[in-house]
């Protein structure tokens, strides 16, 4: 009895310092600096805000409960091992609801950081722009961004479970700092938002089920039909950046997996991800099929003389060259995949294509060269769209492209709160400098 009797007072003080600490966590609405510009929207922070305060007072509750527990004659009663056992509950929720405080406070403490507060406010533009679709995608969730360390961005998707108990009220990108220059920015940004299109389109369901069916009447080409099935997650989200970008999409891509041979063509039965070497040449084939541009044709031939696969063995070139004969079917069954989540349209009409031609896109650089305004005008993932295909053509040099879409992301930033012509007029004061400098030569230098 003795044992019994100091293991509940232990155990008490135990929970009652959980519900101090809970007392502490204040909103970050009360304690996060930043620039207005750089902040979150009210509706976004009001939902972050109402799903912490949610899971804290659901936190407070089972805390009370379990100090009633302790000394109703249940929990008097109870062994030692058994109080333990459910305290060790209680503190692991505890621990996971500030595992998703974290989460939150990666995204807003990084507000306040001069310049890196601007460049979130305008990626968190960026992302909820490239999300949207008319007739296909209209209720979006809120989208944030932060910056980390490290090679890949990453994206907690919106109503999915977080840490705790909740579900996540936004969709929180990471992008890493080393993406934050030149083409990188979008394609990295663009590709963690086309997984959260598909999952709110319910694209890999979807599409598995048609890919499953094409294997099973498949013969000599079934592994390949395997293989796209067990890739088609990450293949959707390159096609959705790929149709919202352009060729950025595509060089992006290229900046991020250029590694060292061993990496390129690495491939891992549990990676969801293309060998890094088949994905660059899946991209170009979904750049020729949506756009008929040979601009594909060349960076397809650029990364092979990267990267020939005559340097793999014999197995590993059949299965590539299995890979890229069926590679044309597969793409034209992705673009033509209809379903009632796209309201029957195919994927190839819910992506914006037609403004984001490559001819299209040189139209409006050409336009912009004598009137900044309009850059700041048109939506930001099609700015986004014309800058790097500006950049793939060699119409800008790296230089002045890094300078462009720093200028815009303040810009956007500075948009959500300003009247639109005076968030104009401001971005026109700033980019009119670049554009003297570098409309009037085809192609750039620093």
């Amino acid at each position: 009895m003795a044992t019994l009797e100091a293991s509940a007072p232990f155990l008490a003080r135990e929970a009652r310092a959980l519900l101090a600490r809970v007392g502490q966590l204040e909103p970050f609405s009360l304690n996060t600096p930043a620039v207005p510009a750089a902040a979150l929207s009210p509706a976004t922070m009001r939902a972050i805000e109402a799903h912490l305060i949610q899971e804290r007072r659901e936190l407070h509750d089972e805390v009370q409960d379990f100090l009633a527990w302790l000394h109703d004659a249940a929990g008097r009663n109870a062994s030692p091992v058994q109080q333990q056992r459910r305290f060790a509950l209680l503190k692991m929720r505890f621990n996971a609801e500030l595992n998703s405080l974290d989460i939150f406070a990666d995204v807003l403490n990084q507000r306040s950081e001069h310049e890196t507060g601007l460049w979130l406010g305008g990626l968190d533009v960026v992302a909820t722009d490239g999300l949207y679709r008319p007739s296909v995608l209209e209720r979006v969730p809120p989208v944030v961004t932060y910056l980390d360390r490290g090679h890949g961005a990453a994206i907690r998707r919106a109503r999915t479970r977080l840490p705790g108990r909740g579900k996540n009220p936004v969709a929180v990108i990471r992008v890493p700092r080393e993406r934050m220059v030149g083409s990188g920015i979008g394609a990295s940004l663009l590709h963690e938002v086309g997984h959260q299109a598909a999952a709110l389109l319910d694209l890999v369901a979807s599409l598995r089920s048609v890919l499953q069916q094409r294997a099973a009447q498949a013969e000599n080409d079934r592994p390949a039909w395997r293989l796209w099935e067990r890739w088609i997650s990450e293949i959707v989200a390159d096609l959705w950046a790929l149709g919202t970008l352009g060729v950025s999409a595509t060089t992006g891509l290229i900046g991020v997996i250029s590694l060292p041979k061993p990496f390129v063509f690495r491939m891992r039965l549990d990676d969801p991800h293309p060998l890094p070497w088949l994905r660059v040449l899946l991209n170009c084939e979904m750049g020729r099929q949506l756009f008929h541009d040979p601009q594909w044709d060349r960076l397809e031939r650029l990364w092979v003389r990267f990267y020939p696969p005559s340097s793999q063995s014999l197995p590993r070139r059949r299965l590539l060259r299995l890979l890229l004969d069926t590679q044309p079917e597969f793409v034209r069954l992705l673009l033509d995949h209809r379903s009632t989540r796209l309201h029957w349209r195919s994927l190839r009409e819910a992506l914006p294509a037609s403004t984001r031609s490559p001819t299209r896109l040189r139209q409006l650089f050409t336009a912009w060269a004598g009137d900044t305004a309009q850059l700041c005008r048109v939506g930001p993932a099609l700015a986004m769209a014309t800058i790097g295909q500006a950049a793939a053509d060699e119409r800008l040099s790296a230089t002045t492209e890094n300078r462009l879409l720093t200028l815009l992301l303040r810009h956007w930033a500075l948009k959500r709160l300003l009247p639109q012509q005076a968030g104009i007029t401001v971005c026109q004061r700033q980019l009119d400098p670049l554009a003297n400098r570098y409309s009037r030569s085809p192609v750039n230098t620093p």
